[in-house]
């Protein structure tokens, strides 16, 4: 399995950590791009160094680098998700505006049908994003808010960071027992 993964300069960037990792561990091809504030968010929200996200994807691109490889759509790969999506990406996305390595590969996704994921983590969201969530939503893509549950009582943040990412390979058709399932 070969997937891309984009990770924007919203605040979240340590759901990108697990997930690489789960990612990592199940030989899962993957293909990474950071936005250059989610470069420094790394560093403010986690006290880790780029490098250190970097060095969990078999691959690592910058978001200008519009000459990648992944970024024509012969490029074959699985899917591609989001996280952590910042609005300014959702909006590029719902308008086709490839003006970025991740909203070109995201853009490529929506045309070829293949799966993407945007995990929005903005809070409120405003009526122009909302729309544009939807618009990814009605294009093809899945849209999954950075929203963790709490029913498998979580007893730290890598309790609820695991259970994003176990979501997000539930989406990706990745069998998985990141996260305690539901039960009665």
């Amino acid at each position: 399995m070969r997937i891309i993964m984009g990770v924007c300069g919203a605040s979240g960037v340590n759901y990108s950590f697990p997930l690489l990792r789960e990612l990592k561990k199940k030989k899962v091809e993957t293909h990474l791009i950071v936005s250059e504030w989610a470069e420094e968010l790394v560093r403010i929200e986690t006290g880790k160094k780029i490098s250190d996200l970097k060095k969990l994807a078999s691959y690592s691109y910058r978001e200008k680098e519009m000459d990648a490889h992944i970024s024509s759509s012969s490029f074959l790969c699985d899917g591609m998700v989001v996280v952590p999506a910042s609005v300014k990406t959702v909006a590029q996305i719902a308008n086709a505006d490839t003006g970025t390595l991740i909203s070109r590969c995201a853009d490529i996704m929506l045309r070829t049908g293949k799966k993407l994921i945007v995990c929005v983590r903005e809070t409120p969201l405003s009526a122009p994003a909302l729309k544009n969530l939807y618009n990814i939503s009605l294009y093809g893509g899945t849209v999954m808010p950075l929203s963790p549950a709490f029913y498998h009582m979580p007893k730290k943040i890598e309790d609820l960071e695991k259970f994003i990412s176990g979501k997000i390979m539930d989406l990706l058709g990745i069998k998985n027992n990141a996260y305690k399932r539901w039960k009665k």
